[in-house]
């Protein structure tokens, strides 16, 4: 299939693109009208005309873009996140003057005129006499943020109404698909309330935007990441009953409608968006992004990775490198044309089967609220809905070489044929047949299945979604979706080794962290890869290890899991600091 149409236009270098980069444009190929059937009830809590915040490198342009290639940060994040001090136009005509003055300070400029967020917290130090559960429990409050009534209206947050949890370290804000596992672990810790804040959030950056972004950020806001609202509403209905479904139903349909948006005028053989219409007419989806500019929290490593691919368009390379932070396993060789080399990142040519696997839920939770409504019309079309999805899942998506579920590649119509961690998601979804099902099992256990648990992929690029790499979400996915087709033995395999993984590295460091090295013969070797240091506190690992251990409390004595000796404090927020001196550019840290 033809890519977008404006994406032949854009400037194919880095330089030229830089300044010729999008305003939050959207590139779809078709108009923006959804099936008449799907159109949403009213929503009193939405916006009519939501006015959606410029990110801090539209904001800044110039300034944005000297400060990040000076690399007067380590991390690109941290200029994103910082608070300007007065207007950014007041800020952008100061730099223009300023600039022009010899012997200009750049780093002096930015201490003057920006600040470092209030909100971010003093170092946590774990306390060697709490058992891990005791560890998790206490770092719920340690990763909670209170609401952002008080937020500065030029800061890049997005402020919230009610309490949330970050993950920790340098993500100080609320993510989308981490907060789901997040809380699985409130449930576990009775933190419930925390759990229908987090539903309040989210449902408030729905109404406010329209959908739900990648996280509470302005250069969050032209993309989201793997659609778990349903999920999450699922999960607090367990407890506060159908009520829930029907509280949260406008909110529901305005996340379909989002990722939904454009199916009613898509043509077969097309591509529009988050939309994808084969030839023979089935509609999947695909991840994206609004923008074709280097993302803002990683500005500089964007530029580079342009820099060295001249040979494609940049605006193309930097929108997969968005639509990528989009799938949540950013980066991956999932992702890679060639499998290997990031500046071949194509994720907008592909139908990713965790993205549809999750739509199926989000049909199939939007017919249930419809039937508790007495809307058995919109129900019964959402179920036929969901239905053809898991068909095409079935038939599309499965790859008979590999006896698991794979990614398509719609622009070369053939699978990508990679064995990776997202084959457990049609289990996880209940999409799969039995024969599939037993299939992917074997596939898991042959191909991905490590000595700390479950690989993320079998292919070791350096990227930090990649071999030998074990994430908690998918670990509690593939539990989950194993245990749902009887395959008990595995999914206990995988739970007891990711349980002991996390236990054992919290004996020897006092912490639980990101990410963990499955292939490592010790559990306390540190993971590595990716564009940031390896993160502590961690979020989605403290959740999905509360919850498996509920699952499986026969794994670890828990009361036998205190640290022998902490190495040092789990830090979950640091303040930055601006140089005195610039570091050089010739040299950037990665």
């Amino acid at each position: 299939m033809p890519p977008e149409t404006p994406l032949a236009s854009l400037p194919s270098t880095a330089s030229a693109a830089l300044s010729a980069a999008p305003k939050g444009a959207s590139h779809a190929a078709d108009g923006k009208a959804a099936d008449a059937t799907l159109t949403p009830h009213a929503n009193p809590h939405a916006q009519v005309s939501p006015v959606v915040p410029t990110p801090p490198s539209e904001q800044f342009g110039a300034l944005y873009r000297d400060v990040e290639l000076a690399h007067l940060f380590p991390d690109s994040k941290t200029f994103a996140d910082m608070v300007p001090n007065a207007a950014p136009q007041q800020i952008v005509a100061a730099y223009e003057s300023a600039r022009q003055q010899p012997g200009f300070d750049l780093a002096g400029f930015v201490r003057q005129n920006f600040s470092t967020p209030s909100h971010t917290v003093k170092p946590y130090v774990s306390d060697p006499n709490q058992d891990v559960v005791g560890h998790i429990d206490t770092l719920w409050d340690v990763l909670r943020r209170d609401p952002d009534a008080s937020a500065s209206p030029w800061s890049s947050l997005l402020p919230l109404p009610a309490p949330y949890i970050v993950p920790g370290g340098r993500f100080d804000e609320i993510y989308y698909w981490d907060s789901f596992f997040i809380m699985l672990g409130l449930e576990q810790s009775g933190r419930h309330e925390l759990v229908v804040d987090e539903l309040k959030n989210f449902a408030t950056l729905i109404n406010r935007y329209g959908h739900i972004p990648n996280g509470n950020r302005t250069y969050y806001l032209s993309r989201s990441q793997p659609p778990f609202f349903a999920e999450m509403v699922q999960l607090a209905a367990q407890k506060d009953g159908d009520k829930t479904y029907l509280q949260y139903l406008p909110e529901l349909q305005q996340e379909y409608t989002y990722w939904m948006d454009g199916s009613g005028k898509l043509a077969a053989g097309h591509a529009s968006r988050h939309l994808v219409r084969l030839p023979d007419g089935t509609l999947l989806n695909r991840y994206w992004d609004e923008r074709a500019a280097p993302r803002d929290e990683s500005y500089r490593e964007d530029v580079e990775t342009a820099q060295q691919t001249p040979q494609r368009n940049a605006g193309d390379l930097w929108r997969n490198l968005r639509a990528g932070g989009e799938t949540g396993w950013d980066f991956s060789s999932r992702w890679f044309a060639d499998g290997r080399t990031l500046g071949t990142i194509d994720v907008t040519s592909l139908i990713p089967v965790d993205l549809n696997s999750l739509l199926y839920q989000l049909e199939r939770t939007l017919a249930h609220a419809y039937r508790l409504q007495g809307d058995v019309t919109r129900a019964e079309n959402l179920e036929q809905r969901a239905n053809a999805r898991a068909e095409a899942i079935r038939r599309v998506l499965w790859d008979p070489t590999l006896q698991a579920f794979t990614d398509y590649d719609f622009e070369h119509h053939q699978l990508t044929h990679r064995l990776t961690a997202a084959t457990v998601y049609p289990l996880y979804a209940g999409v799969a047949n039995r024969q599939q099902a037993q299939a992917v099992a074997r596939a898991v256990q042959r191909g991905l299945l490590r000595p700390g648990g479950l690989a993320t992929t079998q292919v070791k690029t350096g990227q930090q979604w990649d071999e030998p790499n074990g994430w908690a979400p998918l670990q509690y996915l593939a539990v989950t979706g194993l245990r749902r087709y009887s395959e008990m033995t595995l999914a206990q395999t995988i739970a007891a080794r990711w349980i002991r993984t996390n236990v054992e590295y919290y004996q020897h460091t006092g912490k639980l962290v990101e990410k963990y090295d499955v292939d490592a013969n010790t559990a306390w070797i540190s993971a590595s890869g990716g564009e940031y240091p390896l993160q502590d506190g961690f979020g989605w690992t403290n959740g999905v290890l509360r919850a498996l251990l509920a699952l499986y409390p026969d794994v670890v004595n828990v009361r036998e899991t205190k640290p022998a000796a902490v190495a040092g404090g789990a830090s979950v927020g640091a303040n930055a600091t601006v140089p005195a001196t610039p570091a050089s550019a010739a040299t950037p840290a990665h």
